[in-house]
């Protein structure tokens, strides 16, 4: 089924989520239309020659219990369609299990899970995964999903399927997800999920080539204060 969207102006508080393919009519502008997407290409380019060698050292790191370096998991991108987006792996490898394990004997723990979608004391984290994670450099290989289409440098935090029925609201749709955006630069660690929706809508409406350098520049206070989990 998709759906087609013509009106953003007030996308917050749908009585039910969107499923499937939503078609999004997007706001005119030439840099959100035509010069984000070159923008994000010729910035990876750029980068590739010294964030590469990092990545490589940090995949060995992560390597060193014998598993995968690298997490692949489906997210919701633009239009509702689904991606697999990469990151270096920062959990234990049957992370998934044990988190149904550890949330059906912590009723705190799934509390937080429910309201924020993350838990701050998470015990699937490894040492190593802490660290990337504080530094959010486990994000780094998802500049080959900006590099392939899926993402952009700067949009709305990626999105799991299973998360859609969570958000009520539809500027999300109208995007490509983002490796830094509105809500990773705010307080993120407090956030309750649902209020997602609110900064993925003031950011579709105020989407400028100033709106993304503004938040790449806060990403970097954000990852110098070392705030993420």
């Amino acid at each position: 089924m998709t759906l087609q969207i013509n009106d953003l102006s007030d996308d917050i508080g749908l009585a039910s989520a969107p499923v499937g393919t939503v078609q999004v009519r997007s706001r005119p502008g030439l840099y959100r239309n035509v010069l984000k997407r070159p923008a994000d290409v010729l910035a990876i380019l750029i980068s590739g020659v010294i964030v590469l060698p990092v990545i490589l050292v940090l995949a060995l790191l992560v390597a060193r219990d014998g598993h995968s370096p690298f997490y692949r998991s489906d997210r919701v991108g633009r239009g509702g369609r689904t991606f697999r987006m990469l990151k270096l792996r920062t959990m234990v490898p049957d992370a998934d299990q044990m988190l149904d394990v550890y949330l059906q004997q912590n009723a705190d723990a799934r509390n937080e899970w429910d309201c924020t979608q993350k838990l701050k004391g998470d015990p699937r984290i490894t040492g190593i995964g802490r660290f990337l994670r504080k530094t959010s450099m486990d994000e780094l290989p998802q500049l080959w999903n900006v590099l392939v289409g899926d993402m952009s440098l700067v949009g709305p935090r990626p999105m799991m399927p299973n998360q859609r029925a969570l958000y009520n609201g539809l500027a999300y749709y109208a995007l490509r997800p983002g490796i830094t955006g509105s809500w990773q630069v705010s307080d993120r660690n407090e956030c309750e999920f649902s209020k997602r929706a609110e900064f993925d809508r003031d950011y579709e409406r105020d989407l400028s080539f100033t709106t993304d350098l503004r938040l790449l520049l806060a990403t970097a206070r954000v990852v110098l204060r070392g705030t993420g989990y």
